[in-house]
């Protein structure tokens, strides 16, 4: 490394380091620095250039209190167009720092520079944040941790310590390559080679010398794991040899406490856990395995890493655990029927229990003709039979400046054909293409139901909703019934997301309100998915008055 690269890299760290442990002062704004540069790093046993956040795969942590203002300056060093999204981030009235390409902003340019600049209002907890652009999230993301105001406790036991646990996949080959080698053909992407975490698989077969990543603990305390799961494509398990998980926390949100063996988490997902160390000295194994209930090809490999008891012999067995069997859809259920909102005094369950938009929303896959893949179709998906169709210009920009031609707001609020969703699939597979977007008025309240279809085959699907969080009231197997499972939905403490699944060959119901001016994209959180078309957006209409409308774009605002 020469000495200018070696300067740069430590003025990024300086600046990472200043601006990772919060002052005394809440309200304050945090200052950080992307680099986005190409990297040499080795997993597998072998090496291979990545495209990072300043040289770290996971990326930095950003670390601020709620009602902080955080502002990132993003430099772009790779030859790939990049932009950032700030996962789970309610970016009230600053959409412009929202991030997802050709959305809310255009990328990032090669050699291009775009400060993102949004305030941390009343959330706290587990966020992170990823590139939003091609599949470059594979490698380029991480943690953000929202602590709460100065003088204002955990709503549970303060654990010793905090650990953000970044769970992922990893490619042997480059991930655009394989995205645009699938592309090419109109089928499915090769899986990943095998799972990480914290940027780790732990030892395999292929990689012995790889030791794995180890968290440290003190016998006795109690320690906090903040976990994500930036996979690409696949649900996980997450489980700890002889040690049980207390939930307290998904998507930024406080949970009513309960205790597992075995948490379940969706690509785009954060959970809480607190881990009580208990047991005697020694060296207990982390797994970290997929979860798919589908006749669908998914990575099998487990990552592992060790909870790792003071005094314990780097030499010591390790106690093992076994993943749960790849299609343990109970213990998927069991962990996900347990989440409830905490609901309480300080923090209340607001569910909207007055609904204006009612929305049967389909998603699922479909077939569509391709002249020069094989056997002359593609592999496509679609949001009511919408496959969704990327603009050249942002979205948001579209909207604010009324820019005409770029998309239009008749997104069927329900499938246009109805069928048996579940049952026998039609003899008609092809979608519809468009950029069509569903219009809210401010604080219009929503009830939408995602509903799977058997199109190819059912699958679960982690719907990732922008600009707002909302309360999951009602999950269930089969076609939705609006008068007999209605009756069924929690209203009371219903838990609150912004990343969800929809079971395979099932539905869930979601509620929120549209407090939020915007554009805001909704998307399956399986990249592959979102890459064939399963993705729409909401445009919310501004309120009355400056505090119900959107802000003007920042001046560095990247051009397309």
């Amino acid at each position: 490394m020469d000495i200018k690269t070696w300067l740069q890299f430590v003025i990024v760290a300086m600046v990472f380091v200043a601006s990772t442990f919060p002052s005394s002062v809440e309200g304050r704004i945090r200052h950080y620095k992307f680099n986005v540069v190409m990297k040499n790093t080795t997993k597998l046993c072998e090496s291979k250039p990545i495209v990072t956040v300043n040289g770290r795969f996971p990326g930095p942590t950003i670390v601020a209190r709620e009602d902080d203002t955080v502002m990132i300056k993003v430099v772009n060093h790779v030859k790939y167009n990049v932009s950032i999204h700030w996962h789970g981030v309610r970016q009230l009235r600053t959409g412009w720092a929202d991030g997802p390409a050709y959305i809310t902003q255009c990328p990032i340019q090669p050699k291009g520079t775009y400060v993102y600049k949004f305030k941390l209002t009343g959330q706290r907890g587990t966020l992170w944040w990823h590139a939003h652009i091609l599949w470059l999230r594979a490698t380029v993301h991480g943690a953000i941790v929202i602590l709460p105001k100065l003088g204002i406790p955990y709503p549970y036991p303060k654990p010793h310590k905090e650990v953000v646990v970044v769970l992922g996949e990893w490619w042997k080959s480059d991930t655009e390559a394989v995205i645009n080698q699938a592309q090419k053909l109109g089928r499915a992407p090769n899986v990943s080679d095998a799972h990480t975490i914290n940027g780790n698989p732990g030892p395999l077969s292929s990689c012995v010398a790889n030791g794995g990543f180890k968290v440290p603990v003190d016998q006795g305390k109690t320690y906090m794991l903040r976990i994500i799961n930036a996979a690409l494509n696949e649900e996980l398990f997450f489980r700890i040899a002889g040690h049980k998980l207390t939930v307290v926390e998904v998507d930024a949100t406080y949970v009513k406490p309960f205790t597992t063996d075995t948490v379940l988490i969706a690509p785009g997902q954060t959970t809480n856990v607190l881990v009580n160390a208990t047991k005697k000295a020694g060296k207990y194994l982390v797994a970290v395995s997929p979860f798919m209930d589908a006749p669908i090809a998914v990575d099998n490999v487990t990552a592992t890493a060790s909870l790792h008891y003071t005094g314990t012999l780097s030499s010591s067995v390790t106690k093992l655990v076994a993943p749960p069997p790849q299609n343990a859809t109970p213990v998927a259920n069991s962990f996900i029927n347990s989440l409830r909102a905490l609901n309480s005094a300080k923090y209340p369950a607001n569910v909207p229990l007055k609904i204006d938009h009612s929305l049967l929303f389909t998603v699922g896959l479909g077939i569509n003709p391709c002249s020069t893949c094989v056997n002359g179709s593609r592999v496509v998906a679609s949001i009511n039979n919408v496959t969704f169709i990327m603009p050249k210009t942002a979205l948001l920009q579209a909207h604010y400046f009324n820019i005409s031609g770029v998309f239009t707001d008749d997104f069927p609020g329900k499938p246009l054909m109805p069928y048996n969703y579940t049952g026998t699939q039609p003899n008609n597979l092809a979608t519809k293409k468009g950029t069509k977007l569903y219009r809210l008025a401010y604080n219009d309240t929503v009830e939408l139901v995602l509903q799977d279809t058997g199109m190819l085959t059912p699958e679960s699907h982690p719907l990732h909703l922008h600009g707002f969080n909302f309360f999951v009231v009602g999950r269930g197997i089969g076609n939705y019934n609006p008068v007999t499972d209605r009756k069924k939905f929690n209203l009371v403490d219903p838990v609150e997301r912004n990343t969800v699944g929809v079971p395979a060959g099932g539905w869930t119901a979601i509620r929120f309100k549209a407090d939020n001016p915007g554009v805001w994209f909704m998307h399956c959180h399986l990249e592959v998915h979102t890459t064939w078309g399963l993705k729409m957006a909401f445009v919310v209409d501004n309120g009355k008055g400056p505090k119900e409308t959107i802000r003007p774009p920042p001046s560095d605002y990247p051009k397309c």
